[in-house]
């Protein structure tokens, strides 16, 4: 049987509780945030793909064994 500061402790836990999970929900990974360096590169990465000047990783590993 629960004394009504049990049940008070409980409902308020509760709440908390829905509100981390709100929190979680509408957080940004950090790691997904690039800096505008980082951002220059990407984009110039994907320049350099669609110019067909990309190499794949299994080439360049082999590339870099030889």
């Amino acid at each position: 049987m629960e004394t009504k500061l049990e049940q008070k402790i409980l409902e308020k836990l509760d709440k908390i509780e829905k509100e981390v999970e709100g929190i979680r929900e509408h957080m940004v990974d950090i790691d997904s945030i690039l800096t505008p360096e980082e951002e220059a590169r990407y984009e110039e990465s994907l320049k350099e793909y669609r110019e067909g000047k990309a190499v794949s990783l299994e080439d360049f590993e082999k590339k870099r064994r030889k």
